[in-house]
């Protein structure tokens, strides 16, 4: 079926320490993102970027700081969240080029404003549960799901509209590896479903996705959050957080195979390609690769 899908660009690395996944945007378009979607059928249009402040040009912060660029980090996610808005109001599947994986707080609390029944597939080696309190680094990126559960500082959990943008049952963590002691707890207190490496090890990719998407049963719709850190670095060098142990290129492949067959997704992130510790822009084709198979590329 042919959608007419938007693509926006956040180059954004306020989220992170390291620097390079402002350039995540750039490497994915070069990767043929565009073309790979045209060659299935589809209408792609491309928005360009939203604006991001440069990590030098951010004002000194305090010695003692629980949530590194805050403000501006905010500002951007309310910028990312009138963009959303307007593609989901339209009808159109918006595609979020990150980027680190804060702007997720922009994309899905739009996207949950204007239908209740969103399910979230989160994709990643790491939880993103922590809040400023219990964070390590006070690092943003890593607060993203937490935020959307209404739980942090209300400059990330009020964007758009005031509290949480979904409730833990509509929310899955597939691929989970390296999580916090505090945010394992929190994650525990939420009763958020969480399905790990250790479960994809034991019952194999596909049970392990359509137990997901049992999960999400009652949602009439499913955004994906791609967190590309999900990969075993060997297959995805180029990630801002890698970490040993995650998905092979087949099970990455299958679970978007499998996704797309059941028709429910309308909305994706991808996030955290640092072309910096890349090969040869290896991470964002396997990106764009990912993306083809969600959206309709089959092998038969």
């Amino acid at each position: 079926m042919t959608q007419h899908i938007q693509i926006i660009g956040v180059p954004m690395d306020l989220g992170q320490r390291r620097r390079g996944v402002d350039m995540g945007p750039s490497v994915i378009r070069y990767a043929g993102l565009h073309e790979q979607l045209r060659a299935l059928g589809h209408i792609v249009t491309d928005r360009g970027n939203i604006t991001v402040p440069m990590p030098e040009n951010e004002p000194p912060e305090a010695s003692v700081v629980k949530a590194r660029h805050l403000a501006s980090i905010a500002r951007v996610c309310q910028d990312i969240y009138a963009a959303a808005y307007d593609i989901n109001q339209r009808g159109d599947i918006p595609i979020f080029l990150g980027g680190d994986h804060s702007l997720s707080i922009g994309t899905i609390s739009a996207i949950t404003a204007q239908e209740d029944s969103v399910g979230v597939l989160w994709v990643d080696a790491h939880g993103d549960f922590n809040t400023p309190e219990i964070s390590p680094s006070g690092n943003v990126h890593g607060m993203s799901l937490a935020a959307l559960m209404g739980l942090g500082p209300p400059e990330l959990t009020d964007i758009g509209h005031n509290g949480a943008k979904i409730p833990p049952s509509h929310a899955v963590i597939l691929g989970a590896r390296d999580i916090d002691p505090l945010e394992r707890r929190a994650l525990r207190d939420m009763d958020v479903h969480t399905l790990t490496m250790r479960d994809i090890d034991e019952h194999g990719i596909a049970s392990v996705t359509r137990s997901a998407l049992m999960h999400l049963a009652r949602c009439k719709r499913i955004h994906v959050s791609l967190d590309m850190d999900a990969l075993d670095p060997s297959e995805a060098p180029g990630v801002g957080t890698p970490v040993p142990g995650g998905l092979s290129y087949r099970e990455a492949h299958v679970l978007m195979e499998i996704l797309h067959d059941c028709d429910k997704v309308t909305s994706l992130d991808i996030v955290e390609i640092n072309p910096i510790l890349d090969d040869r822009n290896r991470t964002a084709r396997l990106a764009v690769e990912l993306t083809a198979s969600l959206f309709g590329k089959s092998i038969l």
